[in-house]
């Protein structure tokens, strides 16, 4: 069976509890903006990822692999897989 290309999203965010001075300061600054209502920013950082895998779940499987190695530091932060096409 031949692999099939798919396109992923994965958002890493720091985990529940984890102190987030670059998301209290953008929380700051929309504040300075006369932007109301906002009570709480978390920063995170998506990464967008063409692969080849022979199915749906063999691609899922390798993102989850690339995030526990490299995209994501587990310890602090927790991700999400999403297959988008």
């Amino acid at each position: 069976m031949a692999d099939k290309e798919f396109k992923a999203r994965v958002t890493v965010t720091l985990k529940n509890g984890v102190l987030d001075p670059q998301g209290k300061a953008i929380e700051g600054a929309l504040a300075s903006l006369n932007f109301g209502g906002v009570s709480s920013v978390r920063q995170g950082k998506v990464f967008d990822v063409n692969l080849s895998a022979s199915s749906k779940k063999a691609a899922e499987d390798t993102l989850g692999d690339m995030c526990e190695k490299l995209l994501a530091n587990t310890v602090i932060e927790d991700y999400a897989v999403e297959i988008v096409g």
